[in-house]
């Protein structure tokens, strides 16, 4: 990784990390206290394709859940390790002056996964959306998902394998944290050329 001129403060990538986390838990708020959960609720922004649609995610990406009661405890408790891992690594980025670019991406992860984390730790309380036979509301709250693509929903041509004939929706529904820990994957994987150049002499000085 090319080292740059560091910044004379780390505090700009966790500001930012805090910008992401303060939208994302506007716009849960606001979803939660303004619109009907499911369908009936559902709010058109680009023809039927992308719409805001109010539901919650019990476990992690795409509704995925571990084994009740005590996994989502577990992966709560991951989600806080990981958290702590990010902030511990953005600082050893700066510190050891690395691309702006890749510590920025980095608190955009940051702050998407602490966005959700605050779902999971007080939306059980806060707005008592644990599931039925939680064994506390606190760490068992569920995801606010709204942002809904409608790629795809109807019947699979008969000859597929294992899908056809079947009814099938294909459509994501995830969050302003879901969307910045996308994007910042995304642009690490895109700038990786530049975020991580080599630091040795051109090939042609070592021929």
């Amino acid at each position: 990784m090319r080292p740059l001129a560091r910044q004379s403060s780390v505090l700009p990538y966790f500001l930012l990390a805090l910008l992401v986390i303060a939208i994302d838990q506007l716009s849960k708020y606001l979803v939660h206290t303004h619109m009907t959960p499911g369908m009936p609720g559902e709010i058109p922004l680009v023809g039927h394709w992308l719409k805001l649609h109010y539901t919650l995610n019990p476990g992690m990406a795409f509704g995925v859940e571990l084994p009740p009661p005590y996994g989502k405890l577990l992966l709560t408790g991951f989600r806080l390790l990981a958290v702590g891992g990010l902030g511990y690594y953005i600082v050893h980025l700066w510190r050891s002056r690395a691309h702006r670019g890749f510590i920025a991406c980095m608190a955009l992860i940051l702050g998407g996964a602490v966005g959700n984390l605050i779902d999971s730790i007080c939306y059980g309380v806060v707005y008592g959306n644990a599931p039925a036979g939680s064994p506390s509301k606190w760490f068992f709250g569920q995801v606010i998902d709204m942002i809904y693509v409608d790629i795809y929903e109807g019947f699979v041509p008969a000859a597929w394998p294992l899908v056809g004939g079947k009814y099938v929706s294909l459509w994501p529904i995830f969050n302003i944290a879901d969307s910045s820990i996308f994007v910042g994957v995304a642009l690490i994987l895109l700038l990786q050329g530049r975020f991580f150049k080599p630091t040795g002499p051109p090939a042609s000085e070592l021929a």
